[in-house]
């Protein structure tokens, strides 16, 4: 049974009305089982000249992939905004994977044929262990009626609690480790177990656990690679700011837009815009082709900026990232920059990308810190910022047994190059900031290999500024993306002269054809 959607109960106020809807009883009870069945607290009276922390009920529908609600669920959290720190806490800090570290789990995983399952622990806060002395008011509506004065004092936390989650990761990594497991040198949320010729990875991202094995008996996955995609959400996203009906776009933002101050400009409402900067922010996780136009409107506050972004994602709902499992383990970055791009203080956009084989698991789009005298600089410090990134990720697939030589970086500038491998500092680069000579650093000790690109095959031009239909999907192609569709691709290997071709099959609306066999074309011509 589920509680009564209309009647949506989100806030501590409306406990009154959940206690008077029985299938909202129902979930606030189950709550509390989880409370007695792991041993959280116990009841006692409350010590002098100490004042409990108050607590409330947070009730929320959850949703199928449908989004039908499937149940209802009613979770129990303390205040925690009033703590006092050395008193009732002390450690909050716990390590959290970066989503960059999840996709290399990815594509290593989709690589070796690793078999992949996520899994979200129940309560998982619950399971931690606190050092502090805490004590927690009774839960309203849920009163002791012999000893309704007295508060529980705490074994374990309690969602809410500044240190829940740095005790709940203590709690999992002591367990991991005791279970045979081994934690990453680099990566803290990484842990590795093998037995025989068997190997058993696991990736924490606060409750929930993704577990990549090499036994196929262990978890199951299909074996051509890992799909990873917000489709839903996407839809979601353009149902809820009512774009549904809008014009959809090829690209996501025009080659002819310029986005400046506009002093004349109207308001507009900022709930909703930052709602829409936030619902997207959040889709560039699986969404590169998004991030430049989205970082751009952030920086403008452009209100048509996003509406922009969002006739493009009507048109490509389904796409995502790819992990094949043909794909090489070849670690590579690409680099580039819009030499004062920006109208107003003219400082310039660097746009990195890095690919483990063929699968993108890092990307940047961001403004640099001061302004570039010339596009040799701008290029050097985004060649600098890229190879910042591989050299975290090379020590993080250390952590997998991984040994990298030099690791090629791709740069369409010359001179930047020049710049990089030549010893001398003169006056032409002496103004430099001395934190982006690393580059020239580390290619002299042999960790990176400073290679030119023609300019239209950088991929990284995608993070820098709007591209034309063409440019932009060739580009996209060789990043990322696979469709949600199921469209056959027939000719795959077969050659018209010096262009490999692609037909798509399966696809109705020319459009959307066109624009999957360019894609295609694309990625072959770039990656094959």
């Amino acid at each position: 049974m589920i509680g009564n959607i209309h009647r949506r109960v989100t806030r501590s106020s409306d406990v009154s009305h959940a206690l008077s809807d029985p299938n909202w009883v129902n979930a606030m009870h189950e709550e509390l089982e989880n409370f007695e069945r792991n041993h959280v607290w116990d009841l006692v009276e409350p010590p002098p000249n100490y004042r409990p922390i108050g607590t409330k009920w947070v009730f929320k529908n959850k949703q199928g992939e449908d989004g039908m609600v499937v149940r209802n669920k009613a979770r129990f959290v303390a205040q925690g905004f009033c703590q006092k720190e050395e008193i009732d806490y002390a450690e909050t800090f716990a390590p959290i994977a970066r989503l960059e570290a999840i996709r290399i789990l990815l594509a290593f995983a989709a690589s070796k044929g690793f078999k992949l399952q996520q899994m979200d622990v129940k309560s998982a806060f619950l399971n931690g262990f606190i050092e502090e002395e805490v004590y927690v008011r009774q839960p309203p509506g849920f009163e002791s009626a012999r000893f309704p004065d007295q508060v529980y004092k705490l074994r374990k936390a309690l969602y809410g609690l500044k240190q829940a989650p740095s005790a709940w990761y203590v709690r999992l990594k002591s367990f991991l480790l005791k279970s045979g497991f081994v934690m990453g040198l680099v990566d803290k949320t990484l842990f590795l177990l093998s037995r025989g010729g068997d190997t058993l990875i696991v990736q924490i991202y606060v409750d929930d656990i993704i577990f990549g094995g090499s036994s196929h008996d262990l978890i199951k996955q299909g074996p051509e690679g890992t799909f990873v995609h917000h489709a839903k959400y996407t839809r979601d996203v353009l149902k809820k700011f009512e774009m549904g009906d809008s014009k959809p776009m090829t690209t996501p933002m025009s080659t002819n837009t310029a986005l400046d101050a506009d002093e004349d400009g109207e308001a507009v409402d900022q709930k909703e815009f930052r709602g829409m900067i936030g619902s997207l922010l959040y889709l560039t996780a699986t969404r590169p082709d998004i991030q430049f136009a989205v970082c751009l409107c952030v920086c403008y506050q452009r209100h048509l900026g996003l509406l922009t972004v969002k006739r493009y994602l009507k048109f490509t709902p389904e796409l995502g990232l790819w992990y094949s499992s043909g794909s090489s383990l070849s670690l590579r970055g690409f680099s580039d920059a819009d030499h004062a791009g920006c109208r107003i203080d003219r400082i310039s956009t660097s746009g990195t990308c890095q690919l483990l084989g063929t699968s993108l698991v890092s990307w940047s789009s961001r403004k640099e810190a001061s302004v570039s005298l010339s596009t040799t600089e701008a290029e050097y410090i985004a060649a600098a910022s890229c190879c910042s990134q591989l050299l975290w990720m090379k020590a993080t697939l250390s952590d997998f047994g991984l040994r990298f030589g030099k690791i090629p970086l791709l740069v369409d500038s010359t001179s930047a190059i020049s710049v990089a491998k030549n010893p001398v500092l003169h006056s032409r680069t002496k103004h430099i900031d001395v934190r982006f000579h690393f580059l020239r650093d580390h290619y002299v000790k042999g960790d990176i290999d400073l290679v030119h690109v023609a300019s239209k095959n950088q991929l990284a031009d995608i993070f820098t500024k709007p591209l034309e239909f063409s440019a932009f999907v060739r580009l996209r192609g060789g990043v990322e993306f696979k469709r949600t569709l199921d469209v056959s691709i027939v000719n795959k290997g077969e050659k018209f002269g010096e262009k490999l071709v692609l037909q798509v099959e399966g696809v109705d609306n020319a459009l959307i054809k066109g624009e999957i066999e360019s894609q295609w074309t694309g990625l072959i011509a770039l990656l094959v």
